[in-house]
């Protein structure tokens, strides 16, 4: 973040103040708060997406070094790994679609 001193945050409040005037320069303030606000939460939920991404592909890894190892002797790291892919595989995994044979004919 910039490194901002008081003195030139005073300077661009007085400039704001002669160029907006007294009457518009806190509805200005509030769109400008509210803009940085926006911004902030953009990209925190940029950064909070591509952290998660490369979450993601560091278990891929994880999963194809295992899958080299033949899923036998893993190191503890790759186990924990393996062991997490697996439980989000279940979590994601659709509810199983019954059969049309699987269905009792109702008795009216």
């Amino acid at each position: 973040m910039p490194d901002i001193g008081f003195l030139e945050l005073l300077l661009v409040g007085v400039v704001a103040l002669i160029v907006l005037g007294p009457d518009k320069l806190p509805g200005a303030i509030r769109g400008t708060v509210r803009t940085v606000r926006s911004i902030r939460s953009t990209f925190t939920g940029i950064k909070s997406e591509v952290g998660e991404q490369l979450r993601v592909h560091e278990l891929h890894e994880n999963l194809r070094k295992a899958e080299e190892l033949g899923m036998k002797d893993l190191p503890p790291h790759l186990q924990a790994s393996v062991d997490e892919l697996k439980a989000l595989a279940q979590s994601v995994q659709p509810p199983q679609i019954k059969n049309e044979n699987d269905k009792r004919p109702e008795s009216d």
